[in-house]
């Protein structure tokens, strides 16, 4: 697997599906997904963090993508996953894994001891993943429709 920085100009549709495939996963449905919105987010994190938002490629075809940033939460500087996706065919298979080293290592030389994640309850598979992966559970968010998540950066 390549892990490659979002080209706008280049991997904007790719981007898009991907972002709008994951509102699916987690909530169902895709009406809740702007992308207008998400379009300016991504300039955003690209200009923040061009490392931190990729496209996984694997024989030349993309096949997933990470959005990673920095913030602060309660009085604390964490590692924020925004997105850990891969599309239907690439999930179950330990590629999950990498993706989370990914993210491990963007916080751990960005000198993060902790990161954060929120997920859908109703995105078990997601759940299961993320604890079987040592990610802790630290509340319920926006009315219980999302679970906010903990990991320590190894």
């Amino acid at each position: 697997m390549i892990f490659k920085p979002i080209q706008l100009n280049k991997d904007l549709e790719t981007a898009i599906q991907f972002r709008k495939d994951s509102f699916y996963l987690s909530f169902g449905e895709g009406q809740r997904f702007n992308e207008e919105k998400y379009i300016k987010w991504l300039e955003e994190k690209l200009a923040e963090y061009p490392e931190g938002c990729v496209l996984i490629e694997e024989n030349g075809k993309p096949i997933g993508q990470v959005e990673l940033s920095i913030r602060e939460y309660k009085g604390e500087r964490i590692g924020y996953v925004h997105l850990y996706y891969l599309v239907a065919e690439e999930r179950g298979n330990g590629k999950g894994k990498s993706l989370q080293s990914f993210a491990e290592d963007f916080f751990r030389r960005k000198g993060l001891r902790h990161y954060h994640l929120r997920v859908s309850p109703t995105n078990t598979q997601a759940m299961k993943f993320y604890k079987k992966n040592g990610l802790v559970e630290i509340g319920s968010e926006l009315d219980g429709k999302v679970i906010r998540m903990k990991g320590m950066v190894p």
